[in-house]
């Protein structure tokens, strides 16, 4: 049977992506951005029968923050390889799951003329761009969920919009909701252009019983295991609710106005002139807006990314990881947009298709620096060489040992020696509240730290950590210095 021109586009985009992404997957330790460590460590605590909890810290409390979907994939690589073999099938994955993400929405938004053009090249090429994104390589490139998410979110509105099973469509969701907690706009946004379909409502109840189930299965064990949880890591490890509580809905004053900061820094930041740099982004943003009004009336991910980006406004963190799993959709908004401008109105032409060819010159100038400069696994490489000077002697203390340290779940995985987070953080509303050189020595003696190593002496850990030294200076000797004031103290207990 021959392919449909559909079908070979999405062809064509998965396996580009594919091999871009294998291309690029790197060998850094697991851990250097974080969430990415903490994602390994429970795979291996499921792996290794403990259940889902955290290992890394002392007496493993049950995980409450992140959905148990991704670490649940992970757990079988980490329960047959080692870290660092698991770590790169789990790249792999990753890279796959991305292939498939990108695929799926260049062969829908082609098949279903989404932007009004069925010209072969050009929404292909739209997702193919956003898909090899530097961010994204980025982020696919660690062990986080997005390229799980991504998937899903494709699945979820190609069958919404097909007119699929709504049971189909919510048991996509369910799992997105499982990856990520955001996937709770893929309900609503479902729904909402089911609802501006005119369906009737009682038909929408197969879309919205298996991610209510998978919300409350998930809500209860948060309510059951949340206490488990020291407070002062509760922005951190605690639930998701834990970050809204603390800074209510101050975030939105400042997550509007940098919601778009992102996009523009792949597209115009090669501008020197400030105010000319406002102006296009201005009007670029516009451009976006309209698109995705546009895009709500002609599928699914419309409604979606509307709730997407209004859960994004009042979540208190910038929103630039967040938007990378959604990036080919919202370059297919703002493409339908400006398409839109350009065919209704003659007199927009010109400027249209200047502020176009703008946006599309300044990002490919940002992806051959990107790609010349391996941008993609920059800041990894750079944080993993500095770990990887460390671990040998933190690998040294007694088994029993406790490490207060940043990217602890990283310490952990490569010593396997229990380790909490060194640096603290709390707000409240939009003001970051320091904790009191009695408050930090407090929490370190109730997760029982014995140890405490400083990874970088230029860091926020390391403000924090010079106020505990000025207040107790008897309490710490110092053990072991590297070159550029990185330091392993020993906690002297009792003083």
């Amino acid at each position: 049977m021959a392919l449909t021109r559909e079908v070979k586009a999405g062809l064509v985009v998965a396996a580009v992506t594919l091999a871009v992404g294998i291309l690029t997957l790197n060998r850094t330790l697991v851990g250097v951005f974080y969430d990415d460590g903490l994602y390994a460590g429970l795979a291996t605590a499921l792996a290794r029968g403990y259940g889902y909890v955290h290992p890394n810290l002392p007496g493993m409390p049950a995980a409450v923050h992140y959905p148990p979907l991704y670490p649940v994939i992970l757990a079988p690589l980490f329960g047959l390889f080692s870290v660092g073999g698991a770590a790169l099938s789990a790249r792999l994955l990753n890279a796959l799951l991305a292939a498939g993400a990108a695929g799926l929405i260049a062969w829908h938004a082609f098949r279903t003329a989404m932007l009004g053009l069925t010209k072969f090249w050009f929404v292909p090429a739209i997702v193919l761009a956003a898909a090899l994104a530097i961010p994204v390589l980025a982020t696919q490139g660690v062990l986080f969920a997005e390229p799980l998410f991504a998937v899903l979110l494709a699945l979820a509105i190609v069958a919404t919009d097909r007119g699929a099973s709504p049971w189909i469509v919510g048991a996509a969701a369910a799992l997105a909701l499982l990856t990520r907690s955001i996937g709770v706009a893929i309900v609503a946004g479902a729904a909402g252009f089911l609802l501006a379909r005119r369906v009737p409502m009682r038909s929408l109840l197969p879309l919205v019983l298996p991610p209510l189930g998978a919300m409350l299965a998930w809500g209860m064990w948060v309510a059951t295991h949340q206490r488990q949880i020291d407070p002062a890591l509760a922005l951190g490890y605690g639930s998701y609710l834990a970050p809204v509580r603390h800074a209510g809905l101050s975030a939105v004053a400042v997550n509007v106005p940098d919601m778009s900061r992102p996009l523009e820094a792949l597209t115009l930041g090669w501008i020197p002139v400030r105010w000319i740099y406002d102006i296009l982004a201005t009007i670029a943003l516009g451009i976006g807006l309209y698109g995705l009004a546009l895009l709500s009336r002609r599928s699914a991910i419309g409604f979606t990314l509307i709730f997407y980006l209004l859960i994004l406004a009042v979540w208190p963190y910038p929103p630039d990881r967040f938007l990378w799993a959604v990036l080919p959709w919202l370059a297919l908004a703002w493409a339908a947009g400006a398409l839109e401008l350009w065919r209704r109105w003659s007199r927009l032409r010109i400027p249209v298709g200047l502020l176009a060819a703008i946006v599309i010159g300044g990002y490919a100038t940002y992806e051959i620096r990107g790609f010349a400069g391996r941008w993609w696994d920059a800041q990894a490489r750079a944080i993993s060489a500095n770990f990887a000077e460390l671990l040998p002697v933190v690998a040294n203390l007694p088994s029993s040992a406790v490490i207060a340290s940043d990217d602890e779940a990283l310490v952990w995985l490569y010593t396997r020696r229990q380790s909490v987070p060194l640096y603290l953080e709390s707000y409240r509303g939009r003001d970051f509240i320091q904790p009191t050189p009695t408050e930090h020595r407090a929490y370190l003696e109730r997760m029982g730290v014995t140890h405490i190593l400083l990874a970088s002496a230029s860091s926020p850990s390391a403000v924090q950590l010079r106020t505990l030294i000025g207040a107790y200076p008897a309490w710490l000797t110092g053990l072991y210095r590297w070159s550029d004031g990185r330091w392993l103290f020993a906690v002297n207990r009792g003083h």
